[in-house]
C-alpha cells in the first residue's frame, strides 16, 4: 500500500518544483529586464521546474493507478473465496426455471449480498440447502483463514471485517439446527456486506 511517507515523498518534490516555478515566473515577469541571469538562466530554471513538476505528477498518477489496480486484484481474490458460499445461497433461493447467478456476478457484484440478506429474511432454507451451506463452510474455512494477511494488505478495517467473516463461517460450519444455521448465515452475509462497503 502507498503509505503516508511515500505520498509525502511524491508530494514534496511537486510542491518544491511548483513553488520554485512560480517564484521564477514572477521574477522573470516583474524584475527589471537585462542581465544574463534574468534573460538566460531564469527561463531555463523555469522550464526545469515545470518539467520536474509534470514528471513527478505523472509518476504520482501512475503509482496511484497501479495501487488501485493492485487493491482491486486483492479484493477480487478475497471475494473469490466466498464464491462457493454465495453460489449455495443463490441456489437455495432460486426460483423455478431460473438460471443460477453467473460466477462473475458472485465474485464482483457488491449489491448481491444485500439481496441475499433480504431473501433470507423473507424465506426459510430447506434441509438440502442447509446441508450444502454447512459443507461449503467447512470446505472454505481453512482458505478463508489463510487469506487474513491478504485482507490486511487492503486496510486494518478490511482485515477486521474479514476476521468477522471467518468467525461467522466457523460458527456456520458448527451449527446443528435450523435456527443456528440461518442465524449464522445471516451474520456471515452481514459481515460480507460490511466488507464490500469499505473503500479500496
Amino acid at each position: 500500500m502507498v503509505t503516508n511517507n511515500s505520498r509525502m515523498l511524491l508530494v514534496a518534490p511537486m510542491a518544491i518544483f511548483g513553488l520554485s516555478g512560480i517564484g521564477f515566473y514572477l521574477y522573470f515577469m516583474y524584475a527589471p529586464a537585462g542581465g544574463a541571469f534574468h534573460d538566460n538562466l531564469v527561463p531555463e530554471l523555469l522550464g526545469f521546474c515545470l518539467e520536474g513538476f509534470f514528471l513527478v505528477g505523472l509518476l504520482t498518477l501512475v503509482q496511484a493507478s497501479r495501487e488501485r489496480a493492485r487493491k482491486k486484484e486483492l479484493w477480487l481474490s478475497l471475494r473469490g473465496v466466498l464464491r462457493g458460499i454465495l453460489s449455495n445461497v443463490d441456489i437455495a433461493f432460486l426460483s423455478p426455471n431460473t438460471e443460477p447467478a453467473e460466477t462473475k456476478l458472485l465474485e464482483e457484484d457488491k449489491e448481491i449480498v444485500g439481496h441475499y440478506m433480504k431473501e433470507l429474511k423473507d424465506n426459510r432454507l430447506n434441509l438440502r440447502a442447509m446441508t450444502s451451506l454447512k459443507k461449503e463452510s467447512i470446505a472454505t474455512l481453512s482458505l478463508a483463514r489463510d487469506m487474513i494477511p491478504v485482507a490486511a494488505q487492503l486496510s486494518a478495517e478490511h482485515m477486521r471485517w474479514w476476521i468477522a467473516i471467518v468467525d461467522s463461517m466457523r460458527q456456520l460450519s458448527k451449527a446443528s439446527n435450523r435456527e443456528s444455521i440461518e442465524q449464522n448465515l445471516f451474520l456471515l452475509l452481514e459481515n460480507m456486506n460490511e466488507f464490500d462497503g469499505l473503500d479500496l
